[in-house]
Protein backbone atom coordinates (compact mmCIF):
# COMPACT_ATOMS: atom_id res chain seq x y z
CA UNK A 1 0.00 0.00 0.00
CA UNK A 2 1.46 3.33 -1.04
CA UNK A 3 1.79 6.24 1.37
CA UNK A 4 -0.04 8.42 2.12
CA UNK A 5 -3.04 6.19 2.66
CA UNK A 6 -6.52 6.69 4.05
CA UNK A 7 -7.50 4.88 7.24
CA UNK A 8 -10.81 3.84 5.66
CA UNK A 9 -8.93 2.01 2.91
CA UNK A 10 -6.76 0.16 5.42
CA UNK A 11 -9.86 -0.87 7.38
CA UNK A 12 -11.64 -2.05 4.21
CA UNK A 13 -8.63 -4.12 3.18
CA UNK A 14 -8.32 -5.67 6.65
CA UNK A 15 -12.02 -6.53 6.70
CA UNK A 16 -11.70 -8.19 3.29
CA UNK A 17 -8.73 -10.24 4.53
CA UNK A 18 -10.62 -11.28 7.65
CA UNK A 19 -13.68 -12.20 5.58
CA UNK A 20 -11.61 -14.39 3.28
CA UNK A 21 -9.78 -15.97 6.24
CA UNK A 22 -13.15 -16.79 7.78
CA UNK A 23 -14.31 -18.63 4.68
CA UNK A 24 -16.13 -15.71 3.04
CA UNK A 25 -14.50 -14.96 -0.32
CA UNK A 26 -17.48 -12.95 -1.55
CA UNK A 27 -18.59 -9.56 -0.17
CA UNK A 28 -22.06 -11.10 0.19
CA UNK A 29 -22.78 -13.00 3.40
CA UNK A 30 -25.76 -15.33 3.20
CA UNK A 31 -27.25 -17.13 6.18
CA UNK A 32 -30.63 -18.60 5.37
CA UNK A 33 -32.85 -15.87 3.92
CA UNK A 34 -30.65 -13.08 5.35
CA UNK A 35 -28.19 -11.65 2.81
CA UNK A 36 -25.72 -8.94 3.81
CA UNK A 37 -23.62 -7.19 1.16
CA UNK A 38 -20.49 -5.82 2.84
CA UNK A 39 -19.49 -3.76 -0.17
CA UNK A 40 -22.82 -1.95 -0.57
CA UNK A 41 -23.62 -2.26 3.17
CA UNK A 42 -27.13 -3.47 2.44
CA UNK A 43 -29.26 -6.18 4.01
CA UNK A 44 -32.06 -8.20 2.41
CA UNK A 45 -34.32 -10.76 4.07
CA UNK A 46 -36.14 -13.03 1.67
CA UNK A 47 -35.38 -10.59 -1.13
CA UNK A 48 -36.83 -7.52 0.60
CA UNK A 49 -34.47 -4.70 1.63
CA UNK A 50 -34.10 -3.94 5.33
CA UNK A 51 -33.01 -0.48 6.52
CA UNK A 52 -30.54 -0.61 9.42
CA UNK A 53 -28.69 2.01 11.41
CA UNK A 54 -24.89 1.87 11.28
CA UNK A 55 -24.73 0.23 14.72
CA UNK A 56 -27.37 -2.37 13.82
CA UNK A 57 -25.51 -3.11 10.58
CA UNK A 58 -22.18 -3.56 12.39
CA UNK A 59 -23.73 -5.91 14.97
CA UNK A 60 -25.40 -7.99 12.25
CA UNK A 61 -22.22 -8.14 10.16
CA UNK A 62 -20.19 -9.31 13.16
CA UNK A 63 -22.77 -11.95 14.10
CA UNK A 64 -23.06 -13.22 10.51
CA UNK A 65 -19.29 -13.39 10.02
CA UNK A 66 -19.20 -15.69 13.03
CA UNK A 67 -22.53 -17.48 12.48
CA UNK A 68 -23.07 -20.32 14.93
CA UNK A 69 -20.56 -18.93 17.46
CA UNK A 70 -21.48 -17.33 20.76
CA UNK A 71 -20.54 -13.64 20.80
CA UNK A 72 -20.44 -11.98 24.20
CA UNK A 73 -22.06 -8.64 24.92
CA UNK A 74 -18.59 -7.33 25.87
CA UNK A 75 -17.18 -8.34 22.48
CA UNK A 76 -20.03 -6.58 20.66
CA UNK A 77 -19.54 -3.48 22.82
CA UNK A 78 -15.82 -3.42 22.05
CA UNK A 79 -16.57 -3.86 18.34
CA UNK A 80 -18.93 -0.87 18.34
CA UNK A 81 -17.41 1.61 20.76
CA UNK A 82 -14.19 3.05 22.11
CA UNK A 83 -12.65 1.50 25.21
CA UNK A 84 -14.13 4.17 27.50
CA UNK A 85 -17.75 3.17 26.80
CA UNK A 86 -19.82 2.23 29.86
CA UNK A 87 -20.01 -1.57 29.73
CA UNK A 88 -22.96 -1.88 32.11
CA UNK A 89 -25.26 -0.10 29.67
CA UNK A 90 -28.11 -2.01 28.03
CA UNK A 91 -27.53 -0.38 24.63
CA UNK A 92 -26.48 -3.70 23.04
CA UNK A 93 -29.76 -5.32 24.14
CA UNK A 94 -31.66 -2.38 22.62
CA UNK A 95 -29.80 -2.67 19.29
CA UNK A 96 -30.28 -6.45 19.16
CA UNK A 97 -34.00 -6.04 19.95
CA UNK A 98 -34.43 -3.52 17.13
CA UNK A 99 -32.41 -5.71 14.79
CA UNK A 100 -34.63 -8.72 15.57
CA UNK A 101 -37.80 -6.72 14.84
CA UNK A 102 -36.38 -5.46 11.53
CA UNK A 103 -35.13 -8.88 10.39
CA UNK A 104 -38.29 -10.72 11.38
CA UNK A 105 -41.32 -8.49 12.00
CA UNK A 106 -43.67 -11.53 12.02
CA UNK A 107 -41.50 -13.40 14.57
CA UNK A 108 -41.25 -16.54 12.43
CA UNK A 109 -37.55 -16.64 11.58
CA UNK A 110 -35.67 -15.09 14.54
CA UNK A 111 -32.05 -15.66 13.53
CA UNK A 112 -30.48 -14.08 16.63
CA UNK A 113 -30.53 -16.22 19.77
CA UNK A 114 -29.86 -14.90 23.26
CA UNK A 115 -27.85 -17.24 25.46
CA UNK A 116 -28.38 -16.03 29.02
CA UNK A 117 -25.17 -15.01 30.72
CA UNK A 118 -23.09 -15.84 27.62
CA UNK A 119 -24.14 -13.57 24.75
CA UNK A 120 -25.73 -13.85 21.32
CA UNK A 121 -25.55 -16.27 18.42
CA UNK A 122 -26.61 -15.93 14.80
CA UNK A 123 -28.41 -19.25 14.51
CA UNK A 124 -28.95 -19.52 10.75
CA UNK A 125 -26.45 -21.61 8.83
CA UNK A 126 -24.26 -20.11 6.14
CA UNK A 127 -25.44 -20.78 2.63
CA UNK A 128 -23.50 -20.72 -0.62
CA UNK A 129 -23.79 -17.48 -2.53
Amino acid sequence: MAKPFHVEEVIARLQALLRRAGGWASPRLACGPVVLDTRAQTVHVGGRPVELTSFEYRILEHLMLRAGEVISKTELTERLYDQDFERDSNVIEVFVGRLRRKLDPDDRLQPIETLRGRGYRFALARTAD
